[in-house]
């Protein structure tokens, strides 16, 4: 087990880490998706009491990703923001402001609702359905009918938050984030920490890699 996992596809070298991104070694970036920024601060609003640090907790996992990966260029496979503009995504206006230097792209989730101009000011660059950087084809939900790919494409895509269960002696079972490769997609686990999962039961030919705490492990 380790905290980072290396995974080839048509020659180009992919990294999983145990933070719930993946880096893309050859083009120097970093790719996550559902970061769902101001979501505690939404259900705080409706009374839930969410600590706030969880939050910043996220945004201190991405800098050190992207300082540990030296990565020019962040992806975001859609759900960067969760909701309308609370505090929660002023700070992360001022966290942008302090990487002026990265190169932001997102991939419009469904919760990506804010006008324009918030992702204009923050210097983010947006796509509506997909983005495509060399073969590797970037989408938010990979079961929508609209999202198609030619044969040497590969598509990346997030919104499910994958998940993947560990059963032990019994009825005991545990369901874990998880990294989920099928022959022409891969699902990205979601990186913020306050979201639940999807199972993910991977067929033959098709790969899972789990996340358990602070090491990523290959289960298929």
């Amino acid at each position: 087990m380790a905290a980072y996992l290396s995974h080839m596809i048509d020659q180009e070298h992919l990294v999983m880490s145990a933070e719930r991104t993946m880096f893309w070694e050859n083009e120097l970036t970093l790719i996550v998706a559902d970061v769902h920024v101001g979501k505690t601060g939404h259900f705080r609003k409706a009374g839930i009491g969410v600590p706030q640090n969880m939050y910043k907790d996220d945004l201190h996992r991405l800098l050190a990703q992207i300082l540990f990966f030296k990565a020019e260029r962040l992806v975001i496979v859609g759900d960067l923001t969760h909701s309308l503009v609370n505090r929660e995504m002023d700070l992360f206006r001022k966290w942008r402001k302090d990487f002026s230097s990265l190169d932001v792209h997102l991939v419009k989730g469904n919760h990506d609702i804010l006008d324009d101009k918030w992702y204009s000011e923050a210097d983010i660059a947006v796509s509506k359905e997909k983005l495509l950087l060399k073969n590797f084809l970037f989408v938010h939900d990979i079961l929508k009918k609209e999202v198609k790919a030619d044969k040497r494409q590969y598509i990346f895509s997030g919104h499910l938050h994958p998940g993947i269960s560990l059963r032990g002696r019994g009825r005991q079972s545990l369901r874990f984030p998880c990294f989920y490769f099928a022959k022409k997609y891969c699902v990205l686990p979601a990186f913020s920490r306050f979201t639940g999962t999807y199972k993910v039961e991977p067929q033959e030919g098709e790969k899972a890699f789990a996340v358990i705490e602070k090491d990523v492990v290959p289960l298929y």
